[in-house]
């Protein structure tokens, strides 16, 4: 009997698991492959994986905006306020919470919507502007049934592929006009709004209230009925928000920059020990930069004032009063006869003590 001796090769063993490592890489990036040929087209029909130049830059997912902290405010505020309302409306226990805060682009928001969904298009007329509310089919099946005196516990009936009819639509719109309504009431510390629906719409298409590429706020809010419920969508563009922005870039409400009482008191102190210089004028005439160039030592200049006329008193380019012009021992005096109090145009004058 012979026995064949088995010699180790490292090296076709290394080989080997190599080859195999690599098979292994080969079909995931393969099934990659596969899975990107399928990647989302735009609106203009090219794939997302092959934008380039202004389609990459006009579809970019990251929307850079800056931060509006008393917006954060506002819509915390808006929760308090539609859970009491919303409590009114349904008679039964209402959860109102803030999902998230986030800029959106207002062309892809829409895009990304589901079917069907109630879209109110809200006026607010004091800043000349409009913004969307958006029930999501969730919440609005939701909402019908609890209007309708469904049964708790028990899940509303929807029905896919069909949109809503005339009376889900009415029974909605009492939850859209609470919500605005409450929306106002949030902005009130700030600014003086009130929004109102003009039009309720289902498809996204005639709910433009801003380009494509616009960026707007998206505050998306769930409100649970009775372990029934769903989400709500506020969008409102940086255009409609525009009129309170600097309101809004506030860290809190009130907030004044510079109001520093002592400061105040000790800068109006140290002002009314500022010298200034006063001017006592007996005359003035007008002269061409002909006759200016031509004066020579001798000359004597006429300026149709006498003694007895009035001196003009005059600080800082414009005139404080007027007086007598007279002596005091040896030196040349003016005994004020009244003081100029009316404002100059451009120029603001007050006198000390004055109201």
């Amino acid at each position: 009997m012979t026995s064949r001796s088995m010699k180790f090769d490292p090296e076709a063993w290394l080989r080997d698991d190599i080859e195999a490592e690599w098979a292994l890489t080969r079909d995931q990036m393969q099934r990659t492959a596969q899975q990107a040929a399928h990647a989302r087209e735009t609106p203009r029909g090219i794939p997302a994986s092959d934008q380039v130049g202004i389609d990459a830059i006009i579809n970019a997912g990251l929307v850079s905006t800056e931060r509006l902290p008393m917006l954060d405010v506002v819509f915390d505020r808006l929760v308090r306020l539609m859970t009491a309302s919303l409590r009114s409306l349904t008679s039964d226990t209402i959860a109102v919470s803030v999902e998230a805060v986030a800029p959106v682009r207002f062309g892809a928001f829409l895009n990304d919507l589901p079917r069907p969904s109630l879209i109110s298009v809200a006026q607010a007329r004091a800043w000349d502007n409009s913004a969307l509310l958006i029930v999501r089919p969730d919440l609005a099946f939701a909402m019908v049934d609890v209007l309708l005196g469904g049964r708790r516990g028990v899940p509303p009936a929807r029905i896919g592929g069909r949109g809503f009819t005339a009376i889900e639509t009415k029974l909605v719109t009492r939850l859209v006009d609470v919500v605005l309504n409450d929306l106002g009431a949030a902005f009130a510390p700030l600014a003086s709004v009130g929004f109102v629906r003009d039009r309720i719409e289902t498809n996204p298409r005639f709910a433009g209230i801003a380009r494509p590429t616009s960026i707007a706020v998206n505050a998306r809010f769930r409100i649970e009925v009775d372990e029934r419920g769903g989400l709500l969508d506020l969008v409102i563009p940086h255009a409609t928000l525009e009129p309170v922005r600097a309101l809004l870039l506030q860290r809190f409400t009130g907030e004044t920059f510079g109001r520093d009482r002592i400061w105040e008191r000790h800068l109006a102190s140290e002002l009314q020990r500022a010298r200034v210089e006063v001017e006592a004028v007996l005359g003035e005439q007008q002269m061409t930069l002909a006759e200016v160039m031509g004066f020579k030592p001798g000359q004597t200049l006429l300026f149709g004032t006498r003694e007895e006329h009035p001196v003009a008193l005059r600080c800082g380019g414009r005139t404080i009063g007027h007086g007598r012009m007279g002596r005091s021992g040896n030196q040349v005096a003016v005994r004020l006869t009244d003081r100029e109090t009316e404002p100059q145009p451009g120029k603001t004058f007050r006198l000390r003590g004055e109201d």
